[in-house]
Parts: structure tokens; C-alpha cells; sequence
């Protein structure tokens, strides 16, 4: 296979512009509607672009909050707002140093904290009996949500996988829970 490139990237080319009059909403009026029982605790992503996909589709779905722990990238940063696409303005969201801590600040205010992770001890999540307010917690995009993290939740579920690889990206993972969960949410 032969790839081409037209010589390096250069920062302005990653420039989105935002075309104004294309938003369901303002911003403002996102910013004050309520929001749906649902909340993200991401744990040590890599990646920028991840987490502003998980910006963007935590915007879609309405959530809550998004907490953002150890050395994930948060805004302002270009990458970020590149995917976040705006929804970082909109989206509340709060930095923890550690995962342990944003599993314990939730878990202190009631809210049913499950790990999205494939394990020997997971069950698939379209089986899980679901239970509101409820965090979903995401891994790290290499070595996912360790035993120890996974053990601080009430739950781990996952997403079956059928085919040769044993995992998703982490936004796109987020994206399928985060809406299977607003699905079931919305239709009880």
C-alpha cells in the first residue's frame, strides 16, 4: 500500500469553523436546561480528540456532568475543541486528580457509579437492571479501567464484542452505552 501526503500539516489546518445558525439550541439555553440523571467519569484518556467526541455526544444525550480524571486532556485545548465542536461550553464538567475520587464524590451524592469494561466478572449491558442517577466510567484507550478501579464500582458492564478485536474506541463506546442508557432512561 502506497500513501501520499501533500507535504507536513500545519496548525491551521485543523481549524474547524463553527457555522453560525447551525445549533439545535443556544448556547445559553443549554446551559439552562435540565439535564438527564446521567453522568461520565472518564479515567486517564490519551487522546483529546476522544475526549472532545465524548464532549460532543454527552452534549447530543443531555448529560449531566463529565469528570475528567489524572492526566486526560481538558479544556481549553485545540485538539479537544477541535472534536468537542462547542459542547465543552455547554456540558459541565470537572477535573479529579484521580478516578478513585470521582467514583467517591459520586457515590457520596447517590448516584449508582458502573464501569464499562470487558472482564471474567462484566455482564453485558443491554442485561443490566439499571438503576438512576447512574455514572458510567470509562478507561484509558490501552489498558481500559484497572481491577482495582473496576472493584470501587457497583457494577461493570460491557459491550459484547463479536468479532476479532476485544474492544471499541472509547468514544465510540461511550457513544453506544451513553445512548442505550438515555434509551432505556427515557422509556421507563
Amino acid at each position: 500500500m502506497i500513501i501520499e501526503s501533500n507535504g507536513p500539516t500545519r496548525a491551521k489546518d485543523y481549524f474547524v469553523r463553527h457555522e453560525l445558525g447551525t445549533d439545535r439550541i443556544t448556547v445559553e439555553e443549554a446551559q439552562q436546561q435540565s439535564r438527564f440523571p446521567l453522568y461520565g467519569i472518564l479515567d486517564n484518556l490519551r487522546s483529546a480528540h476522544n475526549v472532545g467526541s465524548i464532549f460532543r455526544t454527552s452534549d447530543g444525550a443531555n448529560l449531566a456532568e463529565l469528570s475528567i480524571c489524572g492526566y486526560s486532556p481538558t479544556p481549553p485545548h485545540r485538539h479537544l475543541s477541535k472534536t468537542a465542536f462547542g459542547s465543552v461550553d455547554v456540558v459541565p464538567w470537572r477535573h479529579f486528580e484521580t478516578v478513585d475520587e470521582a467514583i467517591a464524590a459520586y457515590k457520596a451524592r447517590g448516584i449508582f457509579v458502573a464501569a464499562i469494561e470487558l472482564s471474567d466478572t462484566s455482564s453485558p449491558l443491554w442485561e443490566a437492571e439499571l438503576s438512576f442517577p447512574l455514572a458510567l466510567v470509562m478507561g484509558n484507550e490501552v489498558d481500559g479501567l484497572s481491577p482495582e478501579t473496576q472493584a470501587l464500582c457497583d457494577a461493570t458492564w460491557h459491550l459484547p464484542m463479536m468479532g476479532h478485536k476485544n474492544s471499541l474506541n472509547v468514544s465510540v463506546a461511550w457513544g453506544i452505552a451513553l445512548y442505550d442508557v438515555l434509551r432505556r432512561y427515557q422509556s421507563r
